[in-house]
């Protein structure tokens, strides 16, 4: 029974990080970091072969959680992002603001050093630049498949390096390097059991893992030498993430949207947070009991 509610438990967790991924803008790091198993994907990562059953006994329910949402993202949630983009960004922001507490904790762990705030503002105004550049520069109707097997494989591990880089958005790096909106028109042509573009889904994968190995390596280095620093700049890329993402919501015309309607998913936001910070950390004493 515990090892089921694990299971159930990583399959939401792969859920929201999907979707985190699939959604322009926002990081999927950030949204690991969230849900309190960011440290596990970058010991796992950085070491993928070591203890392997034990690797894909986590992984596997990730995945099928990242699957569900990419095929609920493609059929349902973009439209959701088209008509109702503002709300669904301020549930986005309650997501983030309920698991800074949880930053903020790690940090007051250790002992202030100037260079924490050097790096926590450094990463604060990356973050909060890329986002605002970044959100609402979607693509996800461009037509058709124009790049090649090449160019696939090449956004695939430029994708996968920077995916435990907190702050940074995947689907963001995608629109900048033009293959965003053609991953829908793949995703749709495998939804309709169309096979003509495997090849380059494989490609851009296997390159993405190459690319997420090679980087996690050296960020855990950075969490095991510096770990105040490091989550100093966690800290500093979350803030970032969320003002950005809420100052682009600001300025989103939205003919669907009301301040109750955005207030209620904020708040839905920070409930889901906290409900995912209260449940993992009952997972964790589950394991280890």
């Amino acid at each position: 029974m515990k090892t089921l509610k694990t299971f159930l438990y990583r399959i939401v967790c792969g859920f929201f990080l999907g979707l985190s991924v699939f959604a322009p803008g926002f990081s999927g790091s950030v949204m690991a970091i969230a849900m309190g198993i960011y440290q596990d994907l970058l010991k796992i990562m950085s070491n993928p072969l070591h203890e392997l059953k034990k690797n894909l006994r986590f992984l596997i329910p990730l995945g099928i959680g990242i699957v569900l949402s990419g095929v609920l993202f493609v059929l349902t949630f973009r439209v959701l992002f088209e008509r109702y983009e503002k709300g669904i960004l301020l549930l986005f922001v309650g997501l983030i603001a309920g698991n800074l507490p949880v930053i903020g904790r790690e940090l007051k762990q250790h002992s202030f050093k100037k260079r924490y705030l050097v790096g926590g503002l450094a990463a604060f105004g990356i973050a909060l630049t890329f986002g605002i550049l970044a959100v609402g520069g979607t693509a996800p109707g461009e037509a058709g498949v124009t790049a090649g097997f090449p160019e696939f494989a090449a956004a695939g591990f430029i994708a996968g390096a920077v995916t435990l880089v907190p702050g940074m958005s995947i689907s963001a790096i995608l629109i900048m390097l033009g293959v965003y909106g053609q991953l829908f028109a793949v995703a749709e042509s495998l939804l309709s059991l169309e096979l003509t573009y495997v090849p380059h889904l494989l490609a851009m994968l296997c390159a993405a893992v190459l690319g997420l190995v090679l980087t996690s390596r050296g960020i855990k280095k950075v969490f095991d030498r510096m770990p105040g620093f490091a989550n100093a700049c966690v800290f500093g890329f979350m803030s970032g993430t969320l003002i950005g993402i809420f100052v682009e919501a600001l300025y989103i015309p939205d003919a669907y949207f009301n301040w109750w309607l955005g207030g209620g998913l904020f708040l839905a936001g920070l409930g889901i947070a906290t409900g995912f910070i209260l449940l993992g950390r009952y997972m964790n004493k589950q394991a280890s009991a």
